[in-house]
């Protein structure tokens, strides 16, 4: 991977690409090799930015969904982007769209998958006892339709999360903030174009989520992927890429 993380003003991230701005978005546990694939791909026309949300920087009081939102404002701002399409997976998804309905004006369009914001199993409905391996492991395959996605570098990464005081307390107060964070009201406000695209066996933000999203909000259009789970830009990269490339390709013209 010969991505270089720029560290800027308080700002980590990576640029890649030029033309038109593709800013992703990555999960609650997520990071940069969750949408390395994406990255490689879609550079070659675009220019993709994927901000390190500080998920576990922020002040225990302050850690939210909506600090996230805020901070993405500041990074957008600070970049001078316009016309942005987001990308979200998981978490990033509702960050995505609580941006979108206080900024609409810096967005062209939007792509969620495995997306919060209605609904979320957070680590099948409990969370990762501290210092026990196999539980970490059997939780982080739990995100996957094949645990064999899950591999010994993204489980160790995750233990080591979950054994970090600093980061848990951090990582819990998240995850109940978007839980709390409902915003089945407000989807019917977004009118931009969006793409919901879903693994078909995600247990995290299952099928009938994607349902839902595609039924509140205005212009969407929702793409199933088999035999996967939360993260299908991870799963299935190629078939991910390729149903990316028809919603850009269609907002083109």
């Amino acid at each position: 991977m010969d991505f270089v993380l720029k560290e800027e003003r308080g700002f980590s991230y990576i640029d890649k690409g030029e033309g038109e701005v593709l800013l992703l978005l990555h999960g609650l546990m997520g990071g940069l090799s969750n949408w390395e694939v994406v990255i490689e791909e879609f550079s070659k026309e675009y220019r993709v930015i994927l901000p390190m949300l500080p998920v576990y920087d922020l002040p225990v009081l302050t850690t939210g969904v909506k600090t996230l939102a805020k901070y993405l404002h500041k990074f957008i701002k600070y970049k001078k982007l316009t016309d942005v399409t987001l990308l979200g997976n998981s978490l990033g998804g509702h960050v995505a769209l609580i941006y979108v309905l206080a900024h609409p004006e810096m967005v062209k369009a939007l792509v969620l998958t495995g997306s919060s914001g209605l609904y979320e199993n957070a680590f099948g409905g409990s969370f990762p006892r501290r210092e026990n391996y196999e539980f970490v492991k059997e939780k982080v395959e739990y995100t996957f339709y094949d645990p064999k996605v899950a591999t010994p570098v993204l489980i160790d990464e995750v233990y080591k999360l979950v054994n970090d005081r600093h980061s848990v307390i951090r990582l819990l107060a998240m995850a109940k903030s978007a839980i709390r964070h409902n915003m089945k009201k407000d989807l019917h406000k977004i009118n931009l174009p969006v793409s919901l695209i879903w693994g078909k066996n995600d247990k995290i933000t299952p099928p009938e989520v994607a349902d839902e999203f595609h039924q509140l909000l205005p212009d969407a259009e929702l793409h199933w992927i088999d035999n996967c789970g939360h993260a299908p830009m991870m799963e299935h990269p190629q078939e991910f890429n390729r149903l990316l490339k028809g919603f850009l390709d269609k907002l083109r013209t």
